[in-house]
C-alpha cells in the first residue's frame, strides 16, 4: 500500500518501512543525510535505556541498519557481546554485509545479544541486558535481542539477527515486529559467529513482511565461502508477494496447542488463524509426532557443536582469557564436551541425530499435504527480566515451537498478530525447504489486513 508524499512529509521518519524509505528518497522527499541524522538522535535519546545497541556509527551515510554483534563486519567492533572478543575488530566483512553495502545501506551500530548468540531472553550478555521497549522490566527475547528492539523502538530502518533455534523469530515476537528465519542454506554463513553450525541461519528483522522479503533479496545466495549455501537467489515479486491465501492448505499441528502454551496467547493464535480462514485459507489439523523430543535433541546437538566451535577461543588464536566467559556459555561447552565424550556419543549425540532425522521426516510428510504450517512462535509473551536466569530447563522451554524448524532446516516466519496483558504475541508461519515465497506471501496478506505491524512502543522512558 504506497504512501502519498504528503502523509510521509507528515510522519517521522524513523517510523519508516525499508520499502517506504526507499520510496521516500526516490522521489527526494528527504535526504540520507536527513533520514541518519533522525535515526542517531532517536538512538542517543533511547539506547541508554534499552541497551540494544553496543557500538554506534555516528558517520553513516547511507540507509541505516542494525547487524548483531555475531556478524563480522571490516573496521568495526565485533565482540559477540563477550569480554573474551572485547576490542575485536575483524579485517573483513561477512557476505551478508557485502550484499548489503551493495545495495546502498551501511552500518548505524551492533546490536547486543546474547554472549555467542547462547541465550533466549537477552539477558546473557556481557554488557548487559536488552531492554523491551513495550515495558523494560521484560526480557526482549534472545539471542537477537539487540536487533529486534533496534527495530521495534524505530533506531534503524531494519536489522540482522541470526536464529539457531528461534533466535529471530522469538524476539521478533515479543517486539512485535517481523522476523524471518530463511532456509537452512539460503543464505551464506561466512563471516557469522559460529555458534551452532548445522544449525546457525541469518535472517532480516524489519517493520514489514515486504521489507523482509526485500532484504533476503538482497542477501541470499552462493558466494563460494559456505559450502552449505545453495547457488539459487531468492527473489520474489510484487505479484507473487499480494497473491494472498486463497487456496492454500494451513495445517495446525495439534502438537502446538497442548499443555504448556498460555490460554491468553493460545488465544491470540487461533483468532489470527480465523483470519487467514477469513482470507480464502483452509485449515486442517496435522500431527508433527516427533515434536515431543525436539527440544532434548536440539539441546544435545547446539552444546555439542558449540564444544567444538568454542575451542578456538584460547586466549592465542582468538579471544582474551577464559575466565571472562559467562554462566551459559560455560554450561553449554560442559554439555556438549559431555555429550561427544568416549562411552557418551552413542547415547546422547548419535541419538540426537536420529530424532533430528525423524522431525525432518514429519514436516516432509506434513507439506505432503498442506502448504503452510501456523502455530505460536513463543507458548507465553515476554516474561520479567530475571524470572528465569536461576532456572535454565525453564528459560530452554521456551524456544519449544521454534527449534524444530532449525532441526529440519526449513523457513520460519513470525509476523505481529495481536497482544496478551499489553505485550506483542507473534503468529509464526513455517514453510517448506526453500519456499521462502509461500511464508511470505501469507505473512503479507495478514499484514495487510490487520495491521498489527503498525502498533508502536510507546517509549516514556
Amino acid at each position: 500500500m504506497q504512501k502519498s508524499k504528503l502523509q510521509i512529509k507528515n510522519q517521522n521518519l524513523t517510523e519508516l518501512t525499508l520499502t517506504e524509505t526507499l520510496r521516500a528518497l526516490e522521489e527526494k522527499q528527504f535526504s540520507l543525510e536527513e533520514l541518519n541524522k533522525n535515526y542517531l538522535e532517536r538512538i542517543e535519546k533511547y539506547n541508554p535505556q534499552l541497551n540494544a545497541y553496543l557500538h554506534i556509527n555516528q558517520d553513516n551515510k547511507k540507509i541505516p541498519a542494525a547487524i548483531k554483534d555475531v556478524i563480522s563486519t571490516r573496521g568495526v567492533p565485533t565482540t559477540a557481546s563477550s569480554k573474551v572478543l572485547q576490542g575485536y575488530i575483524p579485517p573483513y566483512d561477512s557476505t551478508v554485509i557485502n550484499r548489503l553495502l551493495e545495495n546502498g545501506i551501511s552500518i548505524i551500530g551492533k546490536t547486543n545479544c546474547d554472549e555467542f548468540a547462547m541465550g533466549g531472553s537477552g539477558e546473557n550478555s556481557a554488557y548487559g541486558p536488552t531492554k523491551n521497549p513495550w515495558d523494560i522490566n521484560k526480557v526482549s527475547g534472545g539471542s537477537s535481542s539487540g536487533s529486534a528492539v533496534a527495530v521495534a523502538a524505530d533506531l534503524c530502518v531494519f536489522a540482522l539477527g541470526s536464529d539457531t533455534g528461534g533466535s529471530v523469530r522469538q524476539p521478533a515476537s515479543f517486539t512485535g515486529i517481523v522476523g524471518l528465519k530463511p532456509s537452512y542454506g539460503r543464505v551464506s554463513r561466512y563471516g557469522l559467529i559460529a555458534m551452532a553450525s548445522s544449525l546457525d541461519q541469518i535472517g532480516p528483522m524489519t517493520k514489514s513482511v515486504e521489507d523482509a522479503a526485500l532484504v533476503l533479496d538482497w542477501i541470499s545466495g552462493e558466494d563460494g565461502y559456505d559450502s552449505n549455501c545453495i547457488n539459487s537467489k531468492f527473489q520474489i515479486t510484487n505479484n507473487k508477494l499480494q497473491q494472498g491465501v486463497k487456496g492454500l492448505t494451513i495445517g495446525m499441528p495439534k502438537e502446538y496447542f497442548g499443555v504448556g502454551l498460555d490460554p491468553k496467547v493460545e488465544k491470540v493464535i487461533k483468532d489470527a488463524i480465523k483470519k487467514l480462514e477469513e482470507l480464502g485459507g483452509e485449515t486442517i489439523e496435522i500431527s508433527l509426532p516427533h515434536s515431543q523430543y525436539a527440544l532434548a535433541a536440539y539441546y544435545v546437538i547446539v552444546p555439542s557443536e558449540v564444544s567444538s566451535n568454542m575451542a578456538r577461543y584460547d586466549g592465542i588464536r582468538f579471544g582474551k582469557d577464559r575466565e571472562s566467559i559467562g554462566q551459559e556459555v560455560k554450561r553449554r561447552i560442559m554439555l556438549g564436551t559431555y555429550s561427544l565424550s568416549s562411552g557418551y556419543w552413542e547415547d546422547y549425540y548419535a541419538k540426537a541425530a536420529k530424532v533430528r532425522a525423524l522431525i525432518k521426516q514429519d514436516f516432509e510428510k506434513a507439506f505432503a499435504n498442506v502448504d503452510i504450517i501456523v502455530g505460536p512462535v513463543s507458548p507465553t509473551v515476554a516474561w520479567n527480566l530475571g524470572e528465569k536466569m536461576d532456572d535454565p530447563l525453564t528459560m530452554y522451554l521456551s524456544d519449544i515451537y521454534t527449534i524444530s524448524a532449525n532441526l529440519a532446516g526449513i523457513p520460519g516466519l513470525s509476523v505481529p498478530c495481536g497482544s496478551s496483558d499489553g505485550l506483542p504475541v507473534g503468529l509464526q508461519i513455517l514453510g517448506k525447504q526453500w519456499d521462502e515465497e509461500t511464508i511470505l506471501r501469507v505473512g503479507y496478506a495478514y499484514e495487510q489486513v490487520t495491521g498489527w505491524h503498525n502498533k508502536k512502543p510507546k517509549l516514556d522512558l
